[in-house]
Formats: C-alpha cells, sequence, structure tokens
C-alpha cells in the first residue's frame, strides 16, 4: 500500500516539473528611475506567477535601471528589450524621458503602461496612462475651494512642472473672481524655504494652496512650523496625491488645518502586505522600512500590473494563443498583438489598489473617487469622497475643521426645502383639473420639472410657495429693502427661489444663485410683417444695376470686336455671286449694323442668317455664346427665385431702427430686469430706449401679458426675454421675434448667501444639462403642452439677393479674354494672308501691310475689288481664309 502511494507521489511531482518546465515564457520589460518601482514590479510578477502556477504559461520580469532625464539611455533599455522579445512595457516614470519612448513603442506596437502624472495625453495607440486625469483632479480641488468660499488665495509652487500642474486652478480667478497669489518656493539656501514662507507670514491672508513634489513636500511643512504659519489661523490645501505618505504627527496638535486628496489608503491590509515585500527586496532597515509607505506612482505600477496580466491570460488561452517576436529598434517591423493587448485594457474595468479603474473613449482614466482628508489631532481622516462623474461631494465627516464658520455638511440629501414659484407661463401654472389637489401637486410647469428632477439627482423633499404679487425681485432704494421672491429669500421665508428670475449683478449682491439653467437675452417682440406685392420691375431683380451695366456695356463691346474682326479677316470677304467664277469685288457681311444684330441675336438665343466664317470671329461669337449661356442660366435660375420668395418688410430690423422712429411706441415690464438693463447700460440706443420709456411711463406694462394684448392690439413693441418670445410665438401665429439678442444672461436658482447648497445643485443643473433633460423639458413646455403645436414651425424664408459682379465676374473675364483672343487672331490672319501675297509678287511686306490698314480704316466701304495676286492666294489656298 505505502509502494502505491510512493509512486503515486513521484508520478504527481513529475507532472509538475514537467508542466514547469514546458510553460510558455513571456517577457515584459520595465524602465525605472524609482528603485521601489524597480521591486514592486519584481514582487507583483512573482505573486501573478506562484497564484497562477497552474497556467501554461509565466511572466518574466525584465527591469532596467534608468535616468530620470536621460532620454538616450532609455531608449537603449527600451530597444535591448525589444531584442529580448518582450510583450509589454512599463514606464518610464519619467514625463521628461516618455513622449520619447512613445514613439517607438507605438512604432512597435507594443504595448507601454505608465504611471505618471502627465497634463497632456496623448490618444496614442499602444500607450496607457493608469495615472488619473490630471484635469478632473483639478477641477476636484477647484471645487474645494469655491466650497470653502476662499475670495483670496495664496498659491505656492515649486518650480515650472508644478506651475503647469496648477494651471487650470485660474479658472478660480476667471469664473469666480478669487484673488489669486503666486508664490515660488525659492531656495534661499540647499533645502531651505524659509524666506517665501517668512513672505507669506507678513501677509493679511492665510489662506494656502500648496503645490510641491513628494520629495520636500515634508520639509516644506516643517519650515512653515518653524516660521510660524502653522496655526489654527492658517488654512492649507496641499494638491499632492501622497499627502497620506508623508509623516504628518508634528502639524496634528497646531491647530492648523491641512487638507488634501488621496486616491487610496496606503493603510490597508492589501497595500501594508506588498509593500512590506518590497521593503525585503529593498533590505532597508527595519525601522526605516516601518516608516516607508506606499505611494501613488508604485500602486498605479502594481494596478497595471495586474492587469496587464489579465489580458495576457486571456488571450493565451484562445487558440491561437500570442506569439513572441524579437524586434529591432532600427528595422520596421512591429508585434500584431500589441494593439490587441491595450485595447483590451483600455476597454476592461478593473478594481484594483487604486480602486475602479476605467478608461473613457479616448483611453484616459476620467471616472475615479478621491478621498477628501484633513488633519485631526487623531492623524489624517477622511472626511468625504468626490466623484468625477457626477462631479459631486459625498460628506462624511466626523472631525469639523475648527477654522469653519459655516457646516460643511452640505450634502442635501433627505433635505426638505421651501420653493418660491411665481405662477408665469409656461415656468409654472395651476393644473387645469376638475379633482381636488393638494400640495405640490397643484402645481406645473418647467420650473416645476426642473425642481423634481434636481430631486432626484440630490434626494432632497421640496415643498412649494407661490408669490402672488407676481414679483420676481427689486430692490427699493427708498426703504433699503427687496420685494418678490429675492425678498423672501433674503428674509428666509423660502430657502430656493425659481421662476424667470434674471441673474443680475445686483441681484447676485444680495443672494447666491446656482448655474443658469436657461440661457438669454432680451429681444423685441412684434407683429409678423407682412409680405409685400412684387413690383412692375420684378423681372429685373435677378441682377444688380451694375451687372446690367456691365451686360450692355459687353453686348456694345463684342458687336465692336465683331466688326472689326469682320473686316481684318480675309475669309469674311466673299463673292457676292456666287455663279461668277472671277469676281470684280469682295463683300464683307459683317457691316456694324449687321454686328449689332448678330450679337443680339446671340444675347436673346434668337440667333440670326449671319453665319462667321474666319476662325477669329468663330472664336468670338464661341466665347459670346459661351457667356450668354451662364448669363441666362443665371438670370433664370435667380428669376424663379424671386417669384417663388415673398419678400418681407418690418417697419423696424433692430432696437438702433426702432429707437429712431416714432411711429411705433414701445416698452417693457415695469421695474424688471429688462428696464434695468436699459437703466444700466453705457449704449448710446439702450440710453436713448431708456430715456423714452422713463419719459412714457404709460407704455410700461405690470405683467407680460399686457404687452402681449398690446402688441396683438396696438401698433406697439414689447421689450422682454427671448424665451417667453419664443413661448408666445408658439402660440400667437401672427406675432414673431424682431432683430437678435440685446444682451446675454441666464436664469438661476436663487438661495440664501453663502449657501451650502449651491455648489451642488449647480453641479446638478448642468447634469441635467449635460444629458439632455433640460432640453427635453423646455421642448415639452414650449412646443407641446398648452397649446404648444397651435402655430406650425414656420421655416425661415431664405432672402433672395441680387447676383452680383461677385456672382458673375469670372463670365465677363471668359467673354474678354475671348473677345481679345480673337481680335489678336484677326490681325495675325490677316498679315499671313499678306506675308503669303508678297512671296508670290515680290513686293513689300509692310508697304501692303500699310496699304490694307489704310484700307481698314474705310470704314464705309464695304466692296473690294480683287487683285490678280488675291485670285492666285485664293485659288492656293481652295478659298482658307
Amino acid at each position: 500500500m505505502c509502494g502505491n502511494w510512493f509512486v503515486i507521489i513521484n508520478l504527481t511531482l513529475l507532472c509538475v516539473e514537467a508542466n514547469v518546465y514546458s510553460k510558455t515564457q513571456y517577457r515584459v520589460g520595465g524602465t525605472f528611475s524609482d528603485p521601489n518601482h524597480q521591486a514592486a514590479f519584481q514582487v507583483v510578477i512573482d505573486n501573478l506567477n506562484r497564484d497562477n502556477w497552474e497556467k501554461p504559461f509565466e511572466i518574466i520580469a525584465e527591469p532596467f535601471n534608468v535616468s530620470y532625464y536621460n532620454s538616450l539611455e532609455t531608449r537603449r533599455a527600451i530597444c535591448s528589450l525589444l531584442e529580448k522579445g518582450v510583450i509589454g512595457i512599463f514606464g518610464p516614470s519619467s514625463s521628461h524621458t516618455s513622449n520619447y519612448i512613445h514613439s517607438i513603442c507605438d512604432n512597435k506596437e507594443i504595448p507601454q503602461i505608465e504611471t505618471h502624472y502627465d497634463l497632456k495625453i496623448d490618444r496614442s495607440f499602444c500607450v496607457v496612462n493608469l495615472h488619473p486625469n490630471a484635469r478632473k483632479i483639478s477641477e476636484f480641488f477647484v471645487h474645494l475651494v469655491r466650497a470653502y468660499n476662499w475670495d483670496r488665495l495664496i498659491i505656492l509652487f515649486e518650480d515650472n512642472e508644478s506651475l503647469k500642474r496648477i494651471a487650470p486652478l485660474l479658472e478660480l480667478n476667471i469664473e469666480y473672481g478669487t484673488h489669486l497669489i503666486f508664490r515660488q518656493l525659492d531656495q534661499e539656501s540647499p533645502g531651505s524655504y524659509r524666506e517665501v514662507l517668512n513672505s507669506i507670514k507678513k501677509m493679511p491672508d492665510n489662506n494656502i494652496l500648496l503645490e510641491c513634489s513628494i520629495d520636500i513636500l515634508e520639509d516644506v511643512l516643517i519650515q512653515a512650523q518653524q516660521v510660524g504659519i502653522m496655526t489654527e489661523q492658517y488654512k492649507f490645501i496641499i494638491t499632492n496625491l501622497d499627502l497620506s505618505t508623508v509623516n504628518l504627527e508634528p502639524f496634528q496638535y497646531g491647530g492648523t488645518n491641512i487638507t488634501g486628496a488621496r486616491l487610496f489608503d496606503p493603510d490597508d491590509t492589501t497595500v501594508t502586505e506588498i509593500n512590506s515585500k518590497i521593503m525585503e527586496i529593498l533590505k532597508l532597515p527595519k525601522e526605516v522600512a516601518d516608516m516607508q509607505k506606499m505611494r501613488l506612482s508604485t500602486a498605479l505600477l502594481i494596478d497595471g500590473i495586474s492587469m496587464f496580466y489579465e489580458v495576457v491570460k486571456d488571450l493565451a488561452s484562445t487558440p491561437s494563443g500570442i506569439e513572441v517576436q524579437y524586434l529591432e529598434c532600427k528595422d520596421t517591423d512591429s508585434w500584431k498583438y500589441g494593439l490587441t493587448i491595450a485595447n483590451q485594457i483600455k476597454g476592461r474595468e478593473y478594481n484594483g489598489i487604486t480602486r475602479k479603474i476605467r478608461f473613457d473613449f479616448e483611453g484616459i482614466r476620467s471616472d475615479f473617487k478621491l478621498d477628501l482628508v484633513e488633519l485631526s489631532t487623531a492623524g489624517l481622516q477622511k472626511v468625504g469622497q468626490w466623484d468625477t462623474t457626477t462631479k459631486s461631494l459625498t460628506m462624511s465627516r466626523k472631525y469639523v475643521a475648527p477654522f469653519l464658520d459655516l457646516d460643511l455638511d452640505f450634502n442635501p440629501f433627505n433635505r426638505t426645502f421651501r420653493v418660491v414659484v411665481v405662477l408665469t407661463a409656461p415656468y409654472a401654472f395651476l393644473k387645469e383639473t376638475t379633482d381636488q389637489l393638494t400640495g405640490n401637486d397643484r402645481y406645473e410647469g418647467f420650473c416645476i420639472d426642473v425642481i423634481q428632477e434636481l430631486s432626484k439627482l440630490l434626494g432632497y423633499n421640496y415643498t412649494f410657495l407661490v408669490q402672488h404679487d407676481g414679483k420676481n425681485g427689486n430692490f427699493n432704494r427708498s426703504t433699503n429693502r427687496w420685494d418678490g421672491v429675492i425678498g423672501q429669500i433674503i428674509d428666509e421665508n423660502a430657502d430656493l427661489a425659481i421662476t424667470d428670475l434674471t441673474i443680475t449683478s445686483e441681484r447676485e449682491n444680495a443672494v447666491d444663485f446656482t448655474s443658469p439653467f436657461m440661457n438669454l437675452g432680451i429681444s423685441i417682440l412684434y407683429k409678423k410683417p407682412e409680405p409685400v406685392p412684387p413690383s412692375l420691375f420684378m423681372f429685373t431683380s435677378p441682377f444688380s444695376t451694375s451687372v446690367w451695366v456691365m451686360l450692355g456695356v459687353a453686348y456694345i463691346l463684342v458687336s465692336i470686336a465683331i466688326f472689326i474682326m469682320g473686316r481684318l479677316s480675309p475669309s469674311e470677304w466673299n463673292n457676292p455671286y456666287p455663279c461668277i467664277e472671277e469676281p470684280e469685288y469682295y463683300v464683307n457681311q459683317f457691316s456694324f449694323r449687321n454686328s449689332l444684330w448678330f450679337t443680339i441675336g446671340g444675347l436673346l438665343q434668337q440667333g440670326s442668317e449671319l453665319a462667321p466664317a474666319s476662325i477669329s470671329t468663330r472664336t468670338a461669337s464661341g466665347f459670346w455664346w459661351f457667356f450668354i449661356l451662364i448669363m441666362v442660366a443665371s438670370y433664370t435660375a435667380n428669376l424663379a427665385s424671386f417669384l417663388t420668395v415673398s419678400t418681407l418688410v418690418t417697419p423696424f430690423k433692430n432696437i438702433d431702427e426702432l429707437s429712431k422712429q416714432t411711429e411705433i411706441k414701445y416698452g417693457a415690464k415695469k421695474q424688471g430686469a429688462t428696464e434695468n438693463f436699459f437703466r444700466d447700460s453705457n449704449g448710446t440706443t439702450h440710453q436713448r430706449v431708456y430715456n423714452y420709456i422713463k419719459a412714457h411711463p404709460e407704455l410700461m406694462t405690470a405683467e407680460n401679458e399686457e404687452g402681449l394684448k398690446r402688441v396683438e392690439t396696438e401698433n406697439y413693441a414689447f421689450l422682454m426675454e427671448s424665451t417667453t418670445i419664443e413661448y408666445i410665438t408658439q402660440r400667437h401665429c401672427g406675432l414673431a421675434q424682431v432683430g437678435g439678442l440685446l444682451d446675454h444672461k441666464g436664469y438661476g436658482i436663487a438661495m440664501k448667501r453663502e449657501s451650502p447648497y449651491r455648489n451642488e445643485l449647480s453641479t446638478a443643473i448642468i447634469k441635467l444639462q449635460e444629458t439632455g433633460v433640460i432640453t427635453g423639458l423646455k421642448i415639452k413646455w414650449w412646443k407641446e403642452k398648452r397649446g404648444g403645436s397651435t402655430c406650425s414651425a414656420t421655416k425661415k424664408q431664405s432672402e433672395a439677393t441680387p447676383l452680383d459682379l461677385q456672382n458673375v465676374g469670372g463670365v465677363f473675364l471668359v467673354l474678354f479674354v475671348g473677345a481679345i483672343l480673337a481680335l489678336i487672331g484677326s490681325f495675325l490672319e490677316l498679315a499671313f494672308r499678306i506675308y503669303r501675297k508678297c512671296q508670290m509678287t515680290k513686293d513689300d511686306f509692310y508697304h501692303q501691310l500699310k496699304k490694307e490698314l489704310e484700307f481698314f480704316i474705310q470704314f464705309k466701304k464695304n466692296i473690294k475689288e480683287l487683285a490678280p495676286a488675291d485670285e492666285d492666294v485664293s485659288e492656293k489656298n481652295e478659298g482658307g481664309f
């Protein structure tokens, strides 16, 4: 029995040994400048081979230690790895050498996995960068500064590379008006930053954003503590995602608020186990190894190797498998599996140390989550999480920063808001129903639906309140109080206000607004223009006056040219009596009158009995007929447009023309945003409008409905928001918008100053706009509900414009070139005929040419006597010319 077990064990060992030696080996290269990366590369590959020992392949690590800045050294390492037949390359970890290596890997189609921070990730074929999108990280810090309501901020950066990283933070100044002060960490002596830190201490500002490498971060914080700016008066945001790896114990009890972010928790059990193995390979002393925490670049490298291994494992299990190819940098060969592996990595989702890894359609890691961490007496604590997909910050804080007076728990989930609305179409209505309704069910409209959609995203509850006086909000300078919905927000009778509430600087000083949920501008509501009756001479409209004049000039010039060519061309002098073989004289058919008749016959496409015989006159006739072909076709096409399109005429086309005339009265809503716009505008036209409406208060209306009625019944134009005009013209078919927008503004949701919910609501509004929900609601309430289909969408009629010289100038050019060529041909034809004649008669050529030209200028003579030499030339040429 024991002998049988011995045989079985030996057979098993032999099978295992045979399996080990029969495995396919795939080599994977790495170019690293950090020893931690090289050690992690080896540890992870060894773990994967051990955990998948039953697989018919194994990964062989081929690491290279390269310089951080030396591109040529890195290139030699890459070429050496290609000659070994690697199926993938990890690194380099330097942005200074990566672009050079990109081109090699793309050319050879070798998958390259990178982990370094890159502001401009190229959409390469074979390069995969696992580092989160730099733009998305910047958005988080912009949101954080806005959440803290910092209106002044000192940005402390290390070098040019750091300056590039924080460049997107300029949005704080451009978009939100935050005052930014930039200071560089210049070293007065090696390793000392006290000079710039002392200058910051002398400033009145105490909000600091620190951007520097992890290698100097701890030194900067220690020296900041030494100069006295690590106290409860100062607040720090540290942008380096490796903040958790720094020893922050010296700063825990000073009261300074230090806020940062991280992509993963370096104290996680799985992370610490892998990190301990890395420290063993590096053979660091235990006291040093215990202080070393895993950095982000190392964690990204580990996730990259694991993702790469999973893809290779799946491809190796296919019938075709993966074939290794040995390449050289100097040849043009490439590996056929490289693109497949790179695309497989970019197309997968993977949960690793740095949480979920997913790439967008451009191959960039844009969908990730960041932990918001703050320093407390217990150490660095997670207090929230930023989601790049929803652009929302979810707070789970247990530690409240001592410097913040406002509640940063601004998540509106499960809160109840009092929302004030104005019953203005189409923003809010009372429902038309016979049922008895209560509460929120009584109302419907665009703004009602917007609040409902926002509640679905953010999870809050709401109760609608109605502003019965219909006022949006104006400031009364005599009482220093606001009325309308703005007054309700200031008096804390409501939490939110949503209606056709325009965001203005005056209102912005009283309340806070979300991002605009609708963009619009002021325009003019007036009656639709009536088509004018056609003119008696409309047939002249297809061409402009200049074209008609040039057409007449062309007719005269071509007629003269044909007359001249007819006299010069010998072939145009014909026997008037064909029965007589030897006539006494020749006759020319192109007299001046005949030339005019021949040209007008072509112009009117009727032809004539005249037939050109010489090459010159035929050439000129051909170009003239081509010219007529184009002109007649252009005239016909444009005439059809003029005859079928109705010309609409309005008394005015824009606000300038309206303000200069006196027949049409105009006005706006009293004490509304439109009136305030003209009041505050510095434009000459706008001031003219404001002076007019100020001088005629009877033309101002209390509500938009009153203005609508006056437009329909009187000779009156109403100035109002373009969105409301669009709604009206969908239901009142006799009205239209005249002119473009006079300004650009938006409607927003109002709330009290420094409301903690502003950013959350703004983010949700942007989300609704990006997903098309806002657009769908506008179509619903503008074009579908409440009589939206009354007026069918009228197509914009294209105005036909007369053809100008720019349209037909080329045709004139062709005609004139043809006429000149034909004229030159006539002279050449005459010269050739005289030359032949002089050869036979031995006469002087110039004498005969002068004689012919003297006869040419005698325009009254149309009979030319035939000399004997002319007969001989004619016989030899057989009537040639």
